[in-house]
């Protein structure tokens, strides 16, 4: 009775260190992300304050700008206040949630500004990449499976093709070719619905979709088939998958059952870091698609420049980035037991 009392003491102490070690590995990075968040922060309001041009001079384009009104104009926008106090108005107008007003799009509240450019690009961005991580895992996983011959030789060169291509010039690419009137003509040229109207939104969306959504998903399509072909090419002589083998098993089944789960481990990694950008979108791509995102609203920013548009747009950005990393490190060690252990 001793014995089993002791040895569930014990199994009791190693669940509280796990549970502890556990809780001080969460804490550690909660507070990496918050002191990146706070890096992003102070990074944010220096780099824009140090670009050239005068912001006041950019907020009244094409109108009269005599010596009077810009001067009245840099005190209503704080620029005359030493960089300390405007970060601190910075810091705490961005803690409540406010991130200014836009110069550059007729005084709008920039809040306003994402919400209304958000959804596209999450529409976009987020559909390319569900489509390139299946179809990239599954082009890799048979690739990596058939090393050496036609159909790994095929896929890889064409993956290291598609990465290798500007996405911008793929982009053009596809429109001189499918949306030119003097070639196919069969998809829009840009935009996200037809202004003219008298089509169901939600399939004129989707046609306005195909040609933007194809050029990113053939650029990610080359990121996950790499990947994960180099991830099976590492399973594919293990001990564990030769003891598969030799329980009768078919070559298939060897992979999908036992070779994947371990192999897909990176190839995940890859796609909770890649949610972070999906919030970015593509800058180019929307800008040579006229995909009205937050991609296309960092181009029109940067004409101005647009210096509180640009701060609002690059924090979202970082935020997200931050965000989806914190994901990434909290669930690999669901994921990966080895890790726990370790």
């Amino acid at each position: 009775m001793a014995t089993a009392s002791s040895s569930e003491d014990g199994g009791g102490a190693r669940r509280r260190r796990l549970r502890a070690g556990i809780g001080t590995w969460v804490v550690r990075k909660l507070a990496g992300a918050t002191l990146t968040l706070g890096f992003v922060l102070v990074f944010n309001f220096v780099l824009f304050r140090m670009m050239p041009g005068d912001p006041a001079k950019t907020f009244l384009r094409g109108r009269q700008a005599n010596p009077q009104r810009l001067a009245q104009l840099r005190s209503q926008l704080g620029l005359d206040d030493p960089w300390p106090v405007q970060f601190g108005k910075y810091l705490k107008e961005t803690l409540r949630g406010n991130l200014g007003d836009s110069w550059s799009q007729g005084n709008r509240p920039i809040v306003e500004l994402l919400a209304d450019r958000i959804w596209p690009t999450l529409l976009l961005s987020g559909t390319s990449l569900v489509l390139a991580a299946v179809i990239g895992i599954w082009l890799g996983a048979r690739s990596g499976w058939r090393h050496g011959q036609a159909f790994d030789k095929g896929t890889t060169s064409a993956a290291i093709g598609l990465y290798s291509l500007p996405e911008w010039w793929l982009g053009l690419l596809l429109l001189l070719v499918f949306a030119s009137p003097a070639a196919l003509n069969i998809f829009p040229g840009g935009g996200l619905t037809d202004p003219r109207g008298g089509v169901n939104p939600v399939l004129d969306t989707v046609w306005h979709l195909v040609l933007p959504c194809t050029t990113l998903t053939l650029v990610y399509i080359a990121q996950y088939s790499l990947i994960m072909r180099s991830s099976v090419l590492d399973e594919r002589y293990a001990d564990y998958l030769t003891t598969a083998r030799a329980k009768g098993l078919r070559d298939d089944q060897v992979l999908t059952r036992h070779a994947l789960p371990n192999a897909l481990l990176p190839t995940l990694t890859l796609f909770f870091l890649s949610l972070g950008f999906v919030v970015s979108g593509a800058i180019t791509v929307e800008t040579v698609y006229s995909w009205p995102g937050l991609g296309l609203l960092s181009y029109e920013a940067l004409r101005g420049p647009d210096i509180p548009l640009l701060q609002g747009l690059f924090l979202v950005f970082s935020v997200a980035v931050i965000l989806m990393n914190l994901l990434a490190d909290l669930l690999y060690p669901l994921l990966d037991p080895r890790v726990r252990l370790s």
